[in-house]
């Protein structure tokens, strides 16, 4: 499932977007400013980035701007108490994906988001092969191949490759792992997470992909640099 980032000043707007983008099974980020939402934007790498106008530090067309300069951009939904087409057109030249006015109704917000994501490939069929460096993971099959070797993995263990595998490049969340691997209604701890990575990293040893560990945060997959170590 996609992860997402809300930037605004507003509590209340904050709070219930977030409340009805969690129920929908996204991973929710917060930023309560600009310089905020640029710096979580970066580090997180979300999959879309609900961008308020008018925020402290940094307005949303500058951290627009500057995320769209990215190699990787998230696609962007801009929110504004403004009504005026020149700020459409500007937030849209900027490079967001769309464009919505407050006051409005959160369920408008989500449709929009999927929309976003569908076109983006988020909606994409979760049972596609992936394939990152020498890794190619089959869910179909429910098969790994590393450089062309099969690897045997457990169930947990392959859905949570599954789930960084599809997300490459991308930080992923202990909690957002354990809801791909586990299931929402799994009440284990998150340092679950932390003994199936260990297990996974020992069987994509000599691959060309790595988990990282992202401190305070959770794992993402990456081809790894020559030489290179999981940390």
């Amino acid at each position: 499932m996609a992860t997402i980032l809300l930037a605004d000043d507003e509590p209340s707007i904050l709070q219930l977007n977030r409340l009805y983008l969690t129920k929908e099974g996204y991973t929710v980020h917060v930023a309560r400013d600009g310089q905020e939402a640029l710096d979580g934007a970066r580090r997180l790498k979300p999959d879309l980035v609900v961008l308020d106008l008018m925020m402290p530090r940094l307005d949303g067309w500058e951290v627009c701007r500057q995320l769209k300069q990215d190699p990787r951009p998230p696609a962007v939904v801009m929110l504004t108490a403004k009504d005026e087409d020149a700020d459409k057109v500007v937030g849209l030249e900027l490079g967001a994906d769309d464009y919505l006015t407050k006051p409005f109704n959160p369920r408008e917000l989500l449709a929009r988001i999927k929309a976003i994501l569908r076109r983006s490939g988020q909606g994409a069929d979760p049972n596609v092969a992936v394939e990152v460096g020498d890794l190619r993971l089959d869910p179909a099959r429910h098969e790994l191949r590393v450089a062309g070797k099969e690897v045997q993995l457990r169930t947990q263990e392959f859905e949570l490759l599954k789930a960084l595998a599809q997300s490459a490049g991308r930080v992923m969340t202990r909690e957002q792992l354990l809801r791909a691997a586990w299931g929402y209604n799994y009440l284990g701890e998150s340092r679950t997470v932390d003994v199936h990575v260990a297990g996974l990293r020992q069987k994509l040893e000599g691959s060309s992909v790595q988990i990282q560990s992202i401190r305070g945060i959770g794992y993402k997959l990456v081809e790894a640099e020559p030489g290179a170590a999981s940390s």
